[in-house]
């Protein structure tokens, strides 16, 4: 009897023996699987290197002095504007810097008139004036600081009126300058609307710019536009 509680006791002591090193064991295996779970976790999660942005295009500036060709969509006259007025015109000529179009013909522009003195009007010559307000081209739209281009009757310089709108259906190719400079271009082939674009300007009559007219104005301060 004594010895078979004595087996039964060595049993349960190698039992409990025996349950004490698996339970570490097992807890060590979890522990390791968990870490290992941990580290994976975390090593998903860690995000993607991403592509480093491109660098904004440098923007270009164009210089001061630059010439701007503009033809009216509304007319303008000494008679009924006056300064302050507003009117609209479109780029006539590409501008070109460094071989690369920066504004392309057919952007819009606005501008202002700056003096409007008409015919006969406390004896003074008529006078119209006008300058640049801004070019919209690309979405966008850029404040401009211009030269003044325009007419005092009985003048003979036209320096900046590349071409008046008007007369029979043509107009007048006034070129450089109509009175006497490079490019002036008043002759037999430009026949009836010669004399009609002649007496706009210097006739004692009211300055007129008729729709289509082309004027020359010049950039006064350098203008940047992005790109």
């Amino acid at each position: 009897m004594r010895k078979h509680r004595a087996a039964l006791y060595l049993l349960l002591a190698l039992a409990v023996g025996f349950a004490g090193c698996a339970k570490p064991a097992e807890e060590s295996a979890t522990g390791e699987t968990s870490g290992e779970t941990a580290r994976g976790s975390t090593a998903s999660e860690r995000p993607r290197s991403q592509p480093r942005p491109q660098p904004a295009p440098e923007p270009i500036v164009i210089p001061a002095n630059t010439e701007l060709e503009v033809r009216l969509i509304s007319s303008l006259s000494s008679k009924t504007n006056k300064a302050g007025d507003t009117f609209e015109g479109t780029i006539e000529a590409p501008v070109v810097v460094d071989g690369k179009t920066v504004i392309p013909k057919g952007a819009d522009v606005t501008g202002r008139v700056t003096r409007a003195v008409p015919s006969g009007r406390l004896k003074e010559r008529a006078e119209l004036w006008v300058t640049l307000s801004s070019i919209t081209f690309g979405g966008k739209t850029y404040e401009v600081t211009t030269s003044t281009t325009g007419h005092k009757e009985g003048s003979k310089a036209t320096r900046d009126i590349v071409f008046i709108g008007g007369g029979a259906g043509a107009g007048a190719a006034i070129g450089g300058a109509a009175g006497g400079g490079k490019g002036a271009a008043i002759g037999a082939a430009i026949g009836a609307a010669a004399g009609t674009a002649g007496a706009m300007l210097t006739g004692k009559r009211d300055i007129e710019f008729p729709s289509e007219t082309v004027l020359r104005f010049r950039l006064e301060q350098p203008l940047t536009v992005s790109r």
